[in-house]
């Protein structure tokens, strides 16, 4: 069963991510979501409450329990980076051994960024098949770094009805600036497909149980409101489909547009992340993505990777304490903690 709250957090962070309709864009809200997810799992309070409001219910449940079958290649790494003197609690590490491909590594945050930049990156590229070779750029790792949890997404499948080669010709492609010829692929075959509020949808099955969704609006690039309508809508038909070749890349900091979608105390003051360390100073710097997108006519392959930088804020002075003065009568209860016995019940008059 399809899960109506992701895609509903998918076409609301596309909307913050890509607002302008006239230039290219290409992101994974399965990497998103795992990387946010593992955040969430190391909040408390707000912190979490804010994250999983975003993501929607079941939101870190659908990345977890979701997998792609052979001949198709897949791979996902959930890894956490954490400094070596960072004191992790031992609930999130064994919740993470649940997560695909769940991973706690060492970086040398604080003696060396650059190298443990450089840690990550490389695991990054490996995972993804060398399509995401540099998620985090020069200085991104400062030395108050002290986590990073990535979420990276490699996933290759062929078309169960592929495009014959020989039916790919230059067509004309209607772009926002003016119609230009470009290689566009033909293919008869069984697909979904559905036309409603204002879009069109056909649905190509790929192996593996994955399918690429074609959506065409019947105007301009607009607003998103009838895509969830025109999903629903699919049903099986013969399709004659003319797509183009795409290949597409595309790397943004989500932090402006996290913010704008609700999700803030973990870029402020009021980060806790205690779930993770009991380390009160912990708070996100910034979260990267970055993803990359290939369609052809034997099928298609995208890697996207994105990561969730942990720094130390400086010295956060304890909040003001609650101050109580016992100073007319009151009572005294001497209670066991976890069962509640009560040993002593007193009351205190003029002592």
């Amino acid at each position: 069963m399809r899960d109506r709250g992701h895609l509903t957090f998918a076409l609301a962070l596309h909307d913050a991510l890509a607002p302008d309709r006239a230039r290219p864009a290409c992101w994974s809200p399965y990497s998103v979501a795992g990387a946010l997810g593992l955040l969430a799992e190391a909040g408390r309070g707000p912190t979490r409450d804010e994250v999983l409001a975003l993501l929607g219910p079941g939101g870190p449940e659908l990345v977890r329990g979701t997998g792609v079958g052979a001949p198709a290649e897949f791979a996902v790494a959930n890894t956490l980076w954490a400094a070596d003197d960072l004191p992790l609690v031992e609930g999130f590490l064994r919740g993470l051994a649940d997560w695909p491909g769940g991973a706690a590594r060492s970086a040398p945050f604080a003696a060396d960024p650059e190298g443990a930049r450089a840690l990550i990156n490389a695991d990054v590229a490996k995972t993804t098949r060398d399509l995401v070779p540099q998620l985090l750029r020069s200085g991104s790792v400062r030395a108050d770094t002290v986590s990073v949890l990535v979420n990276a997404l490699y996933l290759k499948t062929a078309w169960v009805t592929a495009f014959p080669e020989r039916a790919t010709a230059d067509r004309p492609f209607h772009t926002p600036s003016g119609t230009r010829p470009v290689p566009t692929m033909r293919v008869t075959a069984n697909a979904r497909h559905a036309a409603r509020a204002g879009w069109q949808a056909v649905a190509l099955p790929a192996e593996g149980g994955v399918e690429l969704v074609v959506l065409l609006p019947d105007g301009g690039l607009g607003a998103l409101d009838g895509v969830p309508e025109v999903l629903d809508g699919l049903e099986h038909r013969r399709v004659d489909l003319s797509l183009p070749r795409a290949r597409l890349e595309f790397s943004a900091l989500l932090g402006g547009a996290l913010r704008g979608l609700g999700v803030r105390s973990v870029f402020g003051s009021g980060a806790d992340l205690t779930a993770l360390s009991p380390d009160p100073r912990l708070v996100v710097g910034e979260v990267v993505h970055e993803a990359v997108l290939r369609v052809d006519e034997q099928g298609l392959e995208g890697a996207a990777a994105t990561a969730v930088l942990v720094r130390a804020a400086a010295f956060r002075p304890a909040p003001e304490p609650l101050v109580v003065r016992v100073d007319r009568p009151h009572l005294l209860l001497v209670r066991h903690a976890r069962t509640g016995a009560v040993f002593f019940l007193a009351q205190v008059v003029s002592p």
